[in-house]
């Protein structure tokens, strides 16, 4: 059986999906961009159609639609498929961000719930990428946790460059459970960030539904080539440590009294493991499609991050804690 994805947006970051995808024989690629003369250069890269609007591009059915177009524009892009009526939507991270990704909004999270429930309504399945899911560390990470029995979580803490923000946010969701309640603060000075021009470093207490606490910073004031994140799990009987994208991991057993590190070869760069990841995290959403099964990372997870951020905001404005569900209900 063939699968047939279409693909919305034909940028950069579209290229680190179709170099896996094309490797798999039985998909069948079709593009649009508002710009054809990039759709033509991605086909005349990987193979497919090239198509001249969305309807042409849902014309034939596809069993999937990649939505890898900016996020500022994702919104309107995704309100106009919806209205086509296609079986399956894929979206890039975060799901909307009209500002960019370094500042999300309120609205953001809004617009977000309303594509989604939009495309539930519709019987539209929805996915996101997340491809941090996929890191070689934090599948050895969840292994870890599953085989060693660690506990419930107890407590996190998360120091994240803005270009990971969105990434950590979910990894803390997905590793730590939903977040309740999130009191925080921003400097006092603003700086540009990720072609974002006023955007200030962040500082929040997070408590989560089932009683772990713990701390994110949110900041650009850290080297790129240096690493760009470090977060601390901590479970009732252990605890773990990931440090950017190809970092060690650090694993501590309190029941075995077991301390060790699991490293990557070190030819790996950051790089190799962060394109190997889009692979893994595309190759895992179109088995999903051939077994006819739920996406590997829903869209829902999405919508959790932008309710995460939308919290976080409020909060901020308010200067007070914000209640997470109650004010923000998904």
């Amino acid at each position: 059986m063939s699968l047939k994805i279409a693909v919305v947006g034909t940028g950069k970051v579209a290229a680190n999906y179709l170099t896996a995808m094309a490797k798999n024989d039985d998909v069948a690629l079709s593009y649009y961009n508002r710009t054809r003369a990039k759709a033509e250069a991605t086909a005349a890269q990987f193979g497919g159609r090239v198509a001249d609007s969305l309807a042409d591009l849902l014309a034939d059915d596809p069993d999937g639609v990649l939505v890898l177009t900016a996020e500022t524009v994702r919104y309107q892009i995704a309100q106009e498929l919806l209205a086509l009526g296609p079986r399956r939507l894929f979206f890039e991270k975060p799901l909307v961000a009209q500002r960019g990704q370094a500042d999300v909004t309120e609205d953001d999270f809004a617009k977000g719930r309303e594509l989604l429930n939009s495309a539930h309504a519709a019987g539209v399945e929805t996915a996101m990428v997340f491809n941090y899911r996929f890191f070689a560390q934090t599948q050895k990470a969840r292994a870890l946790i599953a085989e060693y029995d660690l506990g419930r979580p107890v407590h996190f803490t998360a120091l994240v460059h803005y270009a990971c923000w969105s990434h950590c946010i979910d990894l803390l969701l997905w590793f730590m459970g939903e977040a309740a309640t999130i009191t925080a603060l921003e400097s006092a000075e603003a700086g540009p960030c990720m072609g974002s021009e006023n955007v200030r470093n962040v500082t929040a207490a997070v408590q989560m539904a089932n009683g772990a606490g713990g701390a994110i910073i949110g900041t650009c004031a850290m080297d790129f080539n240096l690493p760009l994140y470090e977060l601390t799990l901590c479970f009732e009987r252990g605890r773990i440590s990931m440090r950017d994208l190809d970092g060690d991991l650090e694993f501590i057993d309190y029941g075995r009294g077991r301390h060790e590190v699991h490293a990557l070869s070190r030819n790996v760069s950051r790089w190799d493991q962060y394109r190997a990841s889009f692979g893994k995290s595309i190759n895992a959403y179109l088995e999903s499609l051939r077994q006819g099964g739920p996406p590997p990372v829903p869209g829902m997870a999405g919508l959790q991050e932008l309710q995460f951020e939308a919290a976080l905001k409020r909060s901020i404005a308010q200067g007070r804690p914000v209640d997470v569900a109650r004010e923000f209900a998904v």
